[in-house]
């Protein structure tokens, strides 16, 4: 059945001589994989393939199959300032390999998807480009279920193996110390409320490399990055 959907291309491997698989997160599928004929290295629709793309697919859903099929792709909505901005581009490359990791539900999630497409955007046009990583798995810890509560009076400290924040000595090496944990605190509640973090530079990088080990806790096969350590000019 031929279906119509947004999505966003996350992988692409060679497929033969003259095709390419597309791992992609879609609008009405959740993640899936499709062959796209023609989508070599020299064909015009490697250029639509780039990673992070953001398109609109026509497409065969097989049921029985894992591998569906592309009748008709375009891209949805062009970058305007990734790909003249290095920034930008590395902010790009670090959001690929986390949505490579996290997007592999094969099913819908309107709110998830809306979610990917605000913080992509954000990357192109925004102009807080310091908290962009902050924030890209802040919102995705809420939509995958492993954001925690707030913290209560008196609790400043964020035990990463439980997920939750507590007071008092902390019981093994994988918790934030105070400042750490009161930094989270304030990027969980701009969040909630909508609003841009601020967040002192020298505590950007800490928080970073703590939530990247709070994904690797909680997110099966989630492991460890490449392209954190590009991010470190940008997050002081």
């Amino acid at each position: 059945m031929l279906s119509t959907t947004r999505a966003v291309v996350l992988r692409t491997f060679k497929h033969g001589d003259r095709g390419t698989v597309l791992k992609a997160y879609t609008e009405a599928f959740g993640a899936r994989s499709y062959f796209v004929r023609g989508g070599g290295r020299k064909s015009p629709v490697a250029a639509l393939l780039q990673p992070l793309n953001r398109l609109e697919l026509v497409v065969t859903e097989t049921h029985e199959r894992e591998l569906h099929a592309v009748r008709e792709l375009r891209v949805e909505r062009p970058y305007t300032r990734v790909h003249a901005d290095h920034a930008r581009g590395l902010l790009l490359l670090f959001a690929q390999e986390v949505l490579c990791r996290t997007l592999r539900e094969e099913a819908p999630d309107a709110a998830l998807f809306a979610f990917v497409q605000r913080d992509l955007e954000a990357i192109d046009v925004g102009e807080d480009l310091a908290h962009a990583p902050l924030r890209l798995l802040a919102g995705l810890a809420a939509h995958l279920g492993i954001a925690p509560e707030p913290p209560r009076p008196g609790q400043d400290r964020f035990d990463l193996r439980e997920g939750h924040f507590f007071s008092g000595p902390p019981p093994h090496d994988q918790c934030m110390d105070t400042e750490v944990a009161f930094a989270f605190a304030r990027l969980l509640q701009a969040e909630r409320a909508g609003m841009p973090p601020s967040i002192a530079p020298v505590l950007r990088l800490r928080l970073l490399e703590h939530l990247l080990l709070h994904f690797r806790l909680h997110v099966a096969g989630f492991g460890e990055l490449r392209s954190p350590e590009v991010l470190h000019a940008l997050l002081h």
